[in-house]
């Protein structure tokens, strides 16, 4: 049995570009940043399709710098290039989940929320037999 699925966590390169497939369906195209990824465990880079109302969704609240999760299928895609080179590309075909939007540049980060410290436990006094 083989497994395709992918999960991981990037931000976002750039805008989402919503397109139309046919006149029913649209696809939402990312692009992630992903830490650790590369050569050398640098920063590499997804292309992430999301199709129909995810998509749809994706591309009217997503911009750059999101972070988002992503979860789906790995493709394998190759093609020719103007100079007659081959090259080839994987990219996701899946979900995004929106975990947490970019601050404004300059914006401190918030601190987190101090909790009420709790009421001290009492001790049980063992019952009497």
């Amino acid at each position: 049995m083989n497994i395709n699925k992918l999960i991981c966590t990037g931000r976002l390169t750039k805008d989402p570009v919503l397109r139309d497939v046919s006149e029913e369906m649209k696809v939402c195209e990312l692009r992630l940043a992903v830490d650790g990824m590369g050569r050398g465990r640098e920063v590499g880079f997804i292309n992430v399709s999301v199709f129909g109302k995810a998509g749809e969704a994706a591309s009217q609240y997503l911009s750059k710098g999101w972070l988002v999760a992503v979860d789906g299928r790995l493709e394998f895609g190759q093609w020719e290039s103007e100079a007659g080179e081959k090259r080839h590309d994987y990219s996701v075909v899946g979900n995004v989940e929106f975990l947490s939007a970019p601050r404004p540049v300059g914006q401190p980060a918030e601190p987190a929320a101090v909790e009420a410290p709790k009421p001290a436990r009492r001790k049980r006094e063992p019952a009497a037999a």
